[in-house]
């Protein structure tokens, strides 16, 4: 429950809300209603920092119809309503930024075949767009970008980065992990480029690395930058944590302040998810912590606040992501600290 200082901002607590799409976006990519209470009710229970959903960088960005966007001004200030509410709240307002890639123009989880079933151009979908032109299971073959895409995508983010800073966002991060653009790049998986983009290390980072000097550029210099970076891919001839380690360094050179690490989901089979396991990803937080000296933060399979504590304390992590645990109960941490009737908004002390 300590502070953590990274730049000029401040988090009062290490037990961090994770991104996690609601696909409640209205036509326009504005956030709801729907968001305002749920992001919201996460703030007043006690969750550090609230890290919106994926945030598409562009309209040709989304996963689904109805994702959240940042590419434009109207958009920046209907997120207002949404970081104005967490700040009052004490909590740090977080945005990840994202770029789907291979991974877009899907329909809703809840319908049809769900993130399975693919939405054509016919009936309102869009072209999907990846390193090469390899697709993720069921959806569409996106098309293998060229240099000018690729321009455009960084271009992207750092527009992106400059709403979310006019949203009133404290943290951005950028999505570079489970089989979106940045990580199908990073994969030789999913990558079979033979330019300066695909094949070494060096090359497959090359992209990613242009969009984190974008983001960290465009992103004002006293509010941290984070990186969702996948540790493996768990497929033989995928990404592997000594690459992530690689990876984590560069970062570090580049001004990325935090990276939230997590793995896997780059292709659709079930053998490359993240084994069914608690706290799956802390030793690789503290592989890569150790390798970039840059603070971490594990996500996934992490429903216990005495695990979380227990993971800071031995400095394995600098801070948690916690997901579908706050999914479950918005007052997570407040239900643990009852002995602290300071951390509760007034208008809750008469339930202790």
């Amino acid at each position: 429950m300590s502070p953590l200082q990274l730049r000029d901002v401040t988090v009062a607590n290490r037990v961090w809300m994770s991104p996690m799409a609601q696909y409640s976006a209205g036509a326009d990519g504005k956030p709801t209603d729907w968001h305002l209470v749920h992001y919201g009710a996460r703030a007043v229970g006690g969750a550090g920092l609230i890290m919106i959903e994926a945030t598409a960088v562009g309209a040709s960005h989304r996963c689904t119809a109805a994702d959240l966007g940042i590419w434009d001004e109207g958009q920046a200030v209907a997120h207002r309503r949404l970081t104005s509410f967490i700040s009052g709240q004490g909590a740090v307002p977080a945005i990840q930024l994202q770029a789907a890639g291979r991974k877009g123009s899907h329909r809703l989880p809840w319908t049809g075949l769900g993130q399975n079933d693919p939405v054509s151009a016919a009936e309102g979908g869009w072209e999907t767009i990846a390193p090469s032109a390899v697709p993720f299971g069921n959806l569409s073959t996106p098309r293998e970008v060229g240099h000018a895409d690729i321009d455009e995508v960084v271009e992207d983010f750092g527009h992106a980065a400059e709403m979310a800073h006019l949203a009133g966002y404290q943290v951005v991060e950028i999505q570079a992990s489970h089989g979106y653009i940045l990580h199908a790049f990073l994969s030789p998986l999913s990558n079979n480029r033979a330019d300066e983009y695909g094949g070494s290390l060096e090359n497959r980072m090359r992209f990613p690395l242009r969009v984190a000097r974008a983001v960290r550029q465009a992103f004002p210099a006293q509010k941290p930058v984070f990186v969702r970076i996948t540790a493996t891919d768990w497929v033989d001839g995928g990404v592997s944590v000594d690459e992530a380690a690689a990876f984590a360094k560069e970062l570090a050179a580049v001004g990325i302040d935090l990276l939230d690490v997590t793995s896997g989901v780059l292709v659709q089979d079930m053998r490359a998810r993240p084994p069914a396991r608690e706290g799956v990803h802390v030793e690789f937080a503290d592989t890569l912590k150790q390798a970039s000296g840059l603070p971490v933060a594990p996500v996934g399979q992490i429903g216990d606040i005495t695990l979380a504590d227990e993971v800071v304390a031995k400095g394995q992590a600098d801070a948690v992501l916690m997901g579908r645990a706050l999914l479950r109960d918005p007052y997570l941490v407040l239900n643990h600290r009852r002995d602290d009737p300071s951390s509760w908004p007034n208008q809750y002390h008469r339930a202790l």
